[in-house]
């Protein structure tokens, strides 16, 4: 049994392209004492891999030559060393993209398939799940009653943060591309209003559609949007950067806001977040997302697209907005 990986062949200048990686097929290491080989079924595709692909200071060290890939992974438990785990079982890791993972039985967290579909935990239930809750609800600190914009909001992180806003009484404005992504905000999702970044003047659909001005700013592409927000904002506004989407694949340098001011003006707040600093505290948060999904107060969408030979353009997708919803890699083709 061979498995296939994509190891980071070499970095990336601007937008990274199938050369970028290299497609192998090896064998699978035999496991070390408590230690779990995992069989990989869905991938998740997150903007924080481009990221993780540059040799530079960050919140993580960057994916090495020559290593795999970087990803969160779930799967099921084929062989185990721990007790801890046995065949049959399922789990999140952080697995990489690869058709086979052997982890360290403390890296893994089980997952229960009766509660919600496998790729649901890299979604609501995983990784964008946890950001847009602890960024929403302790960075950006939502009141009853307040208005709150989204950017990237038909994303992974974008489509919770609005919906967990409209559970906590705001009023929800998404920033999205596309007439049908908007749409789908508003009907779908409840949001109160969305702007096409595609076809309307940003600053101008804000003074339009926030009257009073922008409470909370949940970040996730930076760039001009950013610029267009900060001049709408609030006294004593908090803006959470949560990501920078249009400007990962820059091969200048990054642009930052111009409208910085308007933060002294407003004593408003901008902090940045990383989810991985509230990991003690998935569990809570994952067990109140999953109860709302039960009670058909929170929605969630996969986009998945089959194939890990795939991954290199399928990765691209979030770069070019054709996702609606979590972009997931399914390993299989069936």
């Amino acid at each position: 049994m061979k498995n296939t990986q994509f190891l980071l062949a070499k970095r990336p200048v601007g937008t990274p392209t199938r050369d970028n990686w290299e497609q192998v097929e090896s064998d699978i290491p035999e496991l070390g004492p408590n230690q779990v080989l995992v069989k990989i079924a869905y991938i998740s595709l997150d903007p924080a891999m481009r990221g993780w692909m540059n040799d530079g200071k960050s919140y993580i060290a960057p994916v090495k030559i020559g290593e795999v890939m970087r990803a969160s992974t779930v799967g099921e438990v084929i062989s185990s060393t721990s007790p801890d785990y046995r065949e049959g079982d399922y789990v999140f890791g952080h697995g990489g993209v690869q058709q086979f993972a052997v982890s360290d039985a403390k890296d893994l967290h089980k997952i229960d398939i009766s509660i919600a579909p496998l790729e649901r935990y890299l979604g609501v239930l995983g990784m964008p799940g946890m950001t847009a809750y602890f960024g929403l609800l302790n960075t950006g600190q939502p009141k009853e009653g307040e208005t709150v914009v989204v950017s990237g909001a038909a994303g992974a992180v974008g489509t919770v943060v609005g919906q967990i806003a409209k559970l906590n009484g705001c009023t929800v404005i998404g920033i999205a591309g596309g007439k049908d992504k908007c749409q789908y905000l508003v009907d779908e999702l409840g949001f109160d209003g969305a702007i096409d970044y595609k076809s309307e003047n940003v600053k101008k659909a804000l003074k339009t559609l926030c009257p009073e001005g922008v409470d909370v700013y949940f970040d996730n592409v930076g760039g001009e949007i950013l610029d267009d927000v900060l001049t709408q904002i609030r006294m004593h506004a908090r803006i959470v950067i949560c990501g920078a989407i249009s400007q990962y694949n820059n091969t200048a340098s990054v642009k930052g806001p111009s409208n910085y001011l308007s933060l002294l003006v407003n004593r408003a707040r901008m902090e940045g977040i990383v989810v991985f600093d509230n990991v003690k505290h998935y569990g809570e948060a994952a067990e109140q997302m999953a109860k709302w999904i039960a009670e058909g107060k929170l929605k969630a969408k996969e986009h998945v697209v089959k194939g890990i030979e795939h991954f290199p353009e399928t990765l691209l997708m979030l770069f070019n907005g054709e996702n609606t919803g979590k972009l997931v890699l399914k390993v299989d083709n069936e």
